[in-house]
C-alpha cells in the first residue's frame, strides 16, 4: 500500500486514483497526523507526503517517522521548493523530492523506486 498524505483534497485524490490505476493499492490521508495515528497499523510500501500542511508539515511527520525508526521510503511533494529543503529532506531519508505539478511519469519512477528500497531494506 502506498500512504499519500496531502491536505489537498483534489491533489491527494488525483494521486490515489493515479497509483491505483497503475497498479498500486493506495491510500489517501487529509493531514500528517491522520497519517502517524494509522501507523502502525498501516504499515504502507511507501509515503507520498505533502511538505507544507495545516499541523504538522511533511518535514515534521518524516522526523516522527525517523525518531520511532521507522524505515519507510518517503516521497516528497511540494508546490513551494524553498532554499535548504530539499536538502533538509533527502537528508532525513527521502528518496525522491518532486515538485508539483508533478510529471505523471517521474512520480511512477519514484514510487518504483521507493518500492524497491522498500524490498531492500525488509531484505
Amino acid at each position: 500500500m502506498i500512504a499519500v498524505v496531502d491536505d489537498e483534497e483534489s491533489v491527494r485524490k488525483a494521486v490515489v486514483r493515479l497509483l491505483q490505476s497503475a497498479g498500486h493499492s493506495a491510500q489517501g490521508f487529509a493531514s500528517g497526523s491522520e497519517f502517524l495515528q494509522s501507523w502502525p497499523g498501516d504499515k504502507p510500501d511507501c509515503l507520498m507526503l505533502d511538505l507544507q500542511m495545516p499541523g504538522l508539515s511533511g518535514t515534521e511527520v518524516q522526523r516522527a517517522l525517523n525518531r520511532a525508526g521507522a524505515h519507510l521510503p518517503v516521497i516528497v511533494m511540494t508546490a513551494n521548493d524553498a532554499p535548504g529543503v530539499r536538502e533538509e529532506c533527502m537528508r532525513e531519508g527521502a528518496v525522491a523530492y518532486l515538485n508539483k505539478p508533478v510529471d505523471v511519469l517521474v512520480l511512477l519512477d519514484a514510487v518504483d523506486i521507493a518500492i524497491g528500497a522498500r524490498k531492500s531494506i525488509d531484505g
